[in-house]
């Protein structure tokens, strides 16, 4: 279905007229990733709105029920992910937009929350600037200032001379400013930058670069899954570790649905971020327990499953404080109120200034536990970080 701006706009001023809805059955537009290279960051994030769902649906105000609407963007595809939000809205009569692995897609989506007045919870799309571009945004996953720059006062502690590696879209460029503020304004030097196309999987010539400049370390940002293990495979073979060059970054390089495919190459490779399936945290044990019965032993949950996990639990939480009947300015002041002390990464709230997430980052380090590689938590590095983006370019 697509629509024309005049027709668009004609949906949502009919779909306006009705008010307040007096909803029992709450419908839930969830747009993710199924198919395409990237599938995999896509259905981590189906397992964790699908394992929350079966797990909370006696939570709900007496006879309202949840329906989910899942449509497949295909990827970091903008234009696909704003047709299906509008066909969500318009045609589905959504009362809740979530989802959305990639920061283009959610960025497309956005403008559109605005105009019809339909919350969107983003659980994964990192870019600083998405909660900017509409006031019926709420974000629940992170950004990747909220890592870089404490990993980067944590880097200038122990390396004196680093290199960065990016991928090069939004995430990346903002993991990479977050990481040279923190280490540069700590005295630190960058010694060479490279930003790497966001479909590359050969990583060996972007590694030879880095060997060369031999830095003390390497830090680097990708979209995790594959393009993470061709990277760390990179690394491991042109013995940039036997070179004394270590390894750092933002979680996203040791996702712990990738890190066993890894191999022994991932070990001591040092991550902030602000989950790990290790976390010893009796809300995370619960959380792991319940994941691996229901998708397997061997699997595990990584953070794109804890945000959709809680993007589910913020939407169950306005649901219930307005016992079903959703109106979209109650909702959002709910939302950007949303608080939750025992989330699986720890303490998170939304920043009802910006509508995005204040979480814990943690200095994790990939050791091996009872046989198996495991993100483990060494250390809080930031505690209740905001997003320190928005946080040095607030308006004065």
């Amino acid at each position: 279905m697509k629509f024309s701006t005049s027709t668009w706009l004609a949906a949502i001023a009919l779909a306006a007229v009705s008010g307040v809805t007096a909803a029992q059955t709450v419908k839930i537009g969830i747009i993710t990733t199924y198919s395409g290279p990237t599938a995999a960051q896509g259905d981590q994030l189906d397992r964790g709105y699908k394992l929350y769902l079966k797990l909370h649906a006696d939570k709900l105000p007496p006879g309202v029920k949840i329906e989910p609407i899942f449509r497949d963007d295909t990827g970091a595809n903008p234009d696909a992910a704003k047709r299906l939000a509008q066909e969500l809205i318009v045609r589905d009569k959504v009362q809740f937009l979530t989802g959305v692995v990639w920061t283009p897609n959610a960025a497309a989506i956005a403008p559109l929350t605005a105009e019809s007045k339909v919350p969107f919870v983003i659980a994964n799309a990192a870019g600083a600037n998405i909660p900017l571009i509409s006031p019926y945004v709420a974000r629940v996953s992170f950004t990747l200032w909220q890592s870089s720059y404490p990993m980067g006062k944590w880097a200038a502690k122990h390396y004196k001379r680093i290199y960065t590696v990016v991928s090069d879209y939004a995430p990346g460029i903002e993991a990479e400013e977050g990481f040279t503020r923190a280490f540069k304004e700590a005295g630190g030097q960058i010694v060479g930058s490279v930003r790497v196309p966001l479909a590359n999987t050969d990583f060996i010539p972007y590694m030879q670069r880095v060997k060369d400049a031999k830095p003390d370390a390497l830090f680097a940002f990708n979209p995790a899954g594959k393009q993470a293990t061709a990277q760390m495979k990179a690394y491991a073979d042109l013995g940039l570790s036997k070179a004394g060059i270590k390894y750092i970054g933002t979680g996203d390089l040791t996702s712990d649905d990738e890190l066993q495919n890894m191999g022994d190459a991932a070990l001591g490779v040092v991550t902030v971020h602000h989950y790990s399936a290790a976390g010893d945290r009796p809300a995370n044990k619960a959380f792991v327990a319940a994941y691996k019965k229901e998708y397997g032993e061997k699997a595990n949950p990584s953070f794109f499953v804890v945000g959709a996990w809680d993007a589910m639990d913020a939407i169950f939480y306005a649901i219930r404080e307005q016992k079903g009947k959703i109106d979209p300015e109650k909702t959002m002041q709910l939302l950007r109120h949303y608080k939750n002390p025992n989330s699986p990464r720890g303490p998170i709230a939304i920043d009802p200034e910006t509508g995005d997430i204040v979480q814990n980052e943690y200095l994790r380090e990939v050791r091996k536990v009872g046989g198996q590689l495991a993100n483990v938590e060494t250390e809080t590095v930031a505690t209740q970080q905001k997003d320190p983006f928005k946080e040095f370019n607030k308006k004065k």
